[in-house]
């Protein structure tokens, strides 16, 4: 008996007539079902080597950025004692699920890069799929706290640090998770229950939607939980700009609230729009997307994976004076490590 069985080469899915006795062999031994079902192809990859290594280099080099601006921040406000409030703790949170999300979607695809054959397995695909989706309900729940934080913070200074407690901020960063792994579980386990009819992801990665397309089955369960996703994250939505409406006509009381304002909402508002656009053009592409230009396509399906990991801590690093300062003196002292405990 023969069998066809799909290899990606060169970015380019091609079917080879796998007639050889030794493949007769292990094809007899081992249910052709198990084997396709345990692997996807993703076909988002469609350049030559020579393009391939230059993506390689730059892909590198943005998930080597990302990491270290991530990593810069998240030590600088643990080794200074300075700035150990609840507001820089959600911010390295923040920084945290962007190492986390980054991660997920740069290590599988420049393993793709080296390699000609752009499969993933099935358990890879999912647990790409857990990060990539606990990472943009963190960053969604994350950005809502941190608005909370601001609005008690501008608006009723004087209970801040009465409500904003240290056991206060600890409940919040574990609700922060266990709402974020909760929500993907559940997701990934809703996937897992469908009967696959193809394999083939027409993405440079794993996606729940995409996943959920290759189905046999009825997926009426599945998009009645996006819908209910989509209404949790649509009220923190409201939550925030709530919060906003509130923090606007506090700050337009004084030039103290309105300094206050500038220098740590802007950052929190630049992030929300940054994220709320990326994750809303991946969505919206996912579903209504043409096949026309794909690679561009790809790369801006991606962007909510690669652009708020790198912003965040910049505009943060930029924007917050403390931080700034503390950068700028770290980096002109002789001994970094002494000038972190100054």
């Amino acid at each position: 008996m023969a069998y066809y069985y799909p290899i990606s080469l060169h970015g380019l899915t091609d079917v080879f007539y796998l007639n050889h006795p030794i493949f007769s062999v292990i094809f007899n031994i081992l249910d052709m079902n198990e084997i396709t079902n345990s692997v996807f192809v993703l076909q988002g990859l469609n350049d030559s080597l020579t393009n391939r290594q230059i993506y390689f280099a730059l892909a590198l080099t943005s998930y080597l950025f990302t990491i270290l601006v991530n990593l810069t921040l998240i030590l600088i406000v643990c080794l200074d004692k300075a700035l150990h409030q609840p507001m820089y703790v959600f911010m390295c949170n923040l920084c945290v699920s962007g190492v986390c999300g980054a991660s997920s979607f740069y290590l599988q695809l420049l393993l793709d890069l080296l390699d000609d054959a752009h499969i993933i397995s099935y358990a890879g695909c999912f647990v790409q799929m857990f990060f990539m989706y606990a990472y943009i309900f963190c960053q969604f729940t994350s950005l809502t706290v941190m608005a909370y934080d601001r609005y008690l913070a501008i608006c009723q200074p004087l209970r801040y640090w009465a409500l904003m407690t240290v056991q206060k901020v600890a409940l919040l960063l574990l609700l922060i998770w266990f709402l974020s792994l909760l929500e993907t579980a559940v997701g990934c386990i809703l996937i897992t229950r469908l009967p696959l009819c193809s394999h083939i992801i027409d993405r440079i990665f794993c996606t729940n939607w995409e996943v959920v397309k290759l189905s046999c089955s009825d997926t009426t369960a599945n998009s009645l939980y996006g819908i209910v996703l989509m209404f949790l994250h649509c009220l923190q939505i409201v939550v925030i700009i709530v919060s906003y409406v509130h923090l606007i006509r506090s700050a337009a009381r004084s030039q103290t609230d309105r300094r206050k304002f500038v220098q740590t909402c802007m950052p929190h508002l630049v992030s929300l729009l940054v994220f709320s656009a990326s994750v809303l053009f991946d969505t919206l592409y996912s579903r209504y997307g043409i096949n026309s230009m794909p690679a561009l396509q790809n790369v801006l399906a991606a962007e909510f994976l690669v652009v708020p990991p790198i912003v965040n801590p910049i505009i943060y690093g930029m924007n917050l004076q403390q931080i700034r300062t503390r950068i700028r003196f770290w980096f002109k002292s002789e001994s970094p490590r002494r000038a972190f405990f100054k």
